[in-house]
């Protein structure tokens, strides 16, 4: 790959390896002759163990260790994984290995590590483990008999943000008042390659390998679990595939094999099987909302109340109980100009897999309320949908913006997106569409979810660039999941210093080479590491030029740097950076071989966008196709405009799998019914439209680039477009109300149910 124009479509690089089977994962890089791991898991939702008898299983051939909560404590291990919890929250301990008790079908009891995966199960097998059954909680409500005695009725927090006193008034006085209650199903993330790592010693140093999605929290979590320094310590990721969050967080199982290393002095690997993933992996959404819009006789939006129970599992997951209070909060209002709401969010315990975060992590789940919410009123008013979020839209004028709930959003023209996305989507032609789908006998309707999210995640990031004599390596803190890192970071450093991208290679992943970053999560990864490139560039320039100024007796204000080449004034010596690396190297200056940099970013960025879905239904089987659909998105200056479509194409994809197929089913006993590909429907290549994206830029002010986050756009957005193009489509049939996901068997259940009322009446 060479010089290209700047914001250029530039092919994937890492695709040549991943779609030859060369990719290399934490399963292809695990050291020879390394020992298998494999967890005794509770078949129980809750329970007391009353017997864990190992004798018989320690015995058999092949053996090398069974590992339970008293063995981990007998050597020092701190066994609870806490997560981060909410002022005046319950914040029980989750045991890295069952103590006591079980309170998920899943939960890890025991490991057992041997010469082969089949002698380890085997010895699991002959492990003697009886429980006394507890009472199961699985539903969306607050009571029933304690899951932990810190938490009573399985509360685990209350939370509440707005001005509860202004919004009931403001509601008590409005024209018009609409509430809408909408259900944000449970789904299993399903990451192509499963969670897994290994971990070694290596010249007296504990090295642990983990897919995840940033190397320096699982490196501080290690040092805080077996009381290590950071030069006890290397953890790396390998290629991985697939994070969307889940694999962001700490689960038991590295602890576990990190701690079978150290004890036996011999590699141990361990890759979870798709069943166990889906019983273990940490779920996403799973909350109930009831939501009030009030109006006032013009259709302006006077005040929003939300009430929303969140299913937090059997125990907080690293950022569960922030993702459903502060993170849905940062876009609550999303693009409408309103400063009266209020909003409460009670999280429960339930006996199920944790939740935590899923692509958007709390955004999806608000926009996805508030979309619901707003076309819910149009319905109800008897007002176009489109109207009513232009009457309400925040004024390009009145930016920089501070929300209701304390976010000031940078920069935005939401009326320019929603026209552009209007005329792509070929608005005016829906009426006769939908006139040739009654003709044969189907329904069609159109959906439109205008969506603003927040970028997260850790505001610093460091860049740091070394010349080698075949080019360029640059080390970066976060941590691609196949996002395309590695191309975006090698073109943008290509862009601004000359250097052919084809020469750059990216380094990530390695705790002993990149001593400090903020991984990937939130969509901040481009924003925050270009940004860190861009400062890491200036430290170069400046570098360069000093020493050309010294090499060439001129004062350095008669250099200049074009992105390409020095120019020295009145010289025709015009070298590229790679020549004056090479000319610092020949003058034994190896000190102007490595740079870097370090960038805070005070303000994150607020893309935003519309989605336009259309959809047509056969009301005699129930089934939804989804026949158009439409995205114009503002992520400001774009990179690399393929990598940003990209990126919205797998985004919607999550969001239509949630909407029409994927739902987490669970048992009145805890046992989770869709734990494999049999019964949990993940969309398929004919469920997915073509999907049409356009760019509509408002550059940032938060960023020197004018960058906006994309990672996770697709997903906020696609979530209500899709329910609301159902409703429409549905409401010629009498449906008033239906919760994802839009099943065949569901959608003609609620249409046989209509007709049957309308039957009636």
């Amino acid at each position: 790959m060479e010089k290209f124009g700047k914001s250029q479509s530039v092919t994937r690089v890492e695709d040549l390896r991943f779609l030859t089977g060369t990719g290399r994962y934490v399963d292809d890089v695990a050291p020879d002759g390394a020992l298998y791991a494999w967890f005794l898991r509770a078949g129980v939702a809750h329970g007391t163990i009353t017997t864990l008898d190992l004798e018989d299983a320690r015995n058999m051939p092949g053996i090398a260790l069974i590992v339970t909560a008293d063995d981990l404590i007998a050597t020092g291990v701190k066994i609870g994984l806490a997560g981060k919890v909410l002022p005046n929250a319950a914040a029980p301990i989750r045991p890295i290995l069952a103590q006591g008790r079980v309170r998920h079908v899943g939960e890890p009891i025991a490991m057992i590590v041997a010469e082969s995966l089949i002698a380890a199960k085997d010895a699991a097998e002959a492990i003697v483990l009886d429980i006394d059954d507890l009472p199961v909680h699985t539903g969306l409500a607050i009571g029933d008999e304690a899951i932990h005695p810190e938490a009573p009725d399985n509360l685990a927090f209350d939370w509440a943000l707005g001005d509860a006193d202004a919004a009931e008034q403001a509601i008590a006085n409005a024209a018009h008042v609409v509430t809408t209650q909408v259900f944000d199903n449970r789904v299993i993330v399903n990451a192509m390659e499963p969670r897994g790592c290994f971990a070694e010693i290596t010249d007296g140093r504990l090295h642990v390998a983990v897919n995840g999605q940033g190397v320096w929290n699982t490196k501080r979590d290690l040092m805080h679990h077996f009381g290590l320094s950071a030069d006890d310590l290397r953890v790396t990721t390998p290629d991985v595939g697939g994070g969307f969050g889940m694999k962001a967080m700490r689960y038991p199982e590295p602890f576990c094999v990190a701690h079978a290393a150290r004890v036996l002095g011999r590699p141990v690997r361990w890759i979870s099987e798709r069943t166990e993933a889906m019983l273990t992996d940490n779920a996403g959404r799973d909350l109930t909302t009831t939501a009030t819009l009030a109006f006032d006789a013009n259709y302006q939006i006077t005040a929003y109340r939300v009430d929303t129970i969140a299913n937090m599992g059997a125990y907080n997951s690293q950022f569960a109980q922030g993702i459903q209070t502060e993170l849905f909060s940062k876009v609550l209002m999303g693009t409408y100009d309103v400063q009266t709401a209020h909003m409460r969010t009670r999280g429960i315990y339930t006996n199920t897999t944790p939740v935590d975060a899923y692509r958007g992590a709390g955004r999806p789940e608000a926009i996805f309320v508030l979309e619901r919410s707003m076309d819910a009123a149009a319905r109800a008013l008897g007002v176009d949908p489109w109207e009513l979020r232009l009457r309400n839209f925040i004024k390009p004028q009145h930016f920089p913006y501070t929300s209701v709930t304390g976010v000031t959003y940078d920069v935005g023209d939401f009326v320019r997106v929603l026209d552009r996305a209007g005329q792509n989507a070929d608005r005016d032609g829906f009426a006769g569409r939908k006139a040739a789908s009654a003709l044969q006998g189907k329904l069609r309707g159109q959906g439109l979810c205008y969506y603003i999210e927040s970028i997260l995640g850790d505001p610093d990031e460091t860049t740091a660039v070394e010349f080698t004599p075949d080019g360029a390596l640059i080390y970066v803190g976060t941590q691609s999941n196949g996002q395309g890192h590695e191309t975006v970071y090698a073109q943008f450093l290509s862009d601004h210093t000359g250097i052919p991208a084809g020469k750059i290679k990216v380094v990530q992943g390695d705790s002993d080479l990149i001593p400090k970053g903020g991984g990937t999560g939130g969509s901040r990864s481009v924003t925050v590491q270009n940004t860190a490139t861009l400062a890491a560039v200036d430290v170069i320039r400046t570098a360069f030029t000093a020493f050309l100024a010294d090499q060439e007796g001129v004062d350095a204000a008669q250099i200049s740097f074009d992105d390409e080449r020095f120019r020295i004034n009145g010289s025709n010596l015009t070298p590229t950076m790679l020549e004056v690396a090479d000319m610092a190297c020949a003058a034994g200056r190896e000190d102007l071989l490595r740079h870097k940099a370090t960038i805070t970013l005070d303000n994150r960025s607020f893309p935003n966008g519309a989605h336009v879905a259309e959809v047509e239904i056969d009301p005699a089987t129930g089934v939804v196709t989804i026949d158009r659909y439409t995205v114009v998105d503002d992520f400001g200056n774009l990179i690399n405009p393929m990598l940003a479509e990209g990126q919205v194409h797998g985004g919607v994809a999550q969001g239509i799998g949630q909407a029409l197929t994927e739902r987490a089913v669970f048992d009145e006993d805890g046992q989770l019914l869709s734990a494999s590909f049999m019964d949990y429907a993940m969309p398929r290549a004919d469920d997915l439209p073509m999907i049409g994206f356009a760019s509509e830029p408002t550059p940032s002010i938060y960023n020197p680039m004018g960058m906006k986050g994309c990672g996770e756009a697709g997903t906020v957005g696609a979530l209500a477009a899709i329910s609301n193009a159902v409703l429409d489509a549905l409401e010629d049939a009498g449906v008033k109300e239906i919760d994802m996901p839009f099943t065949p068997h569901r959608v003609w259940q609620a249409i046989q149910a209509a007709q049957g009322d309308n039957a009636t009446t």
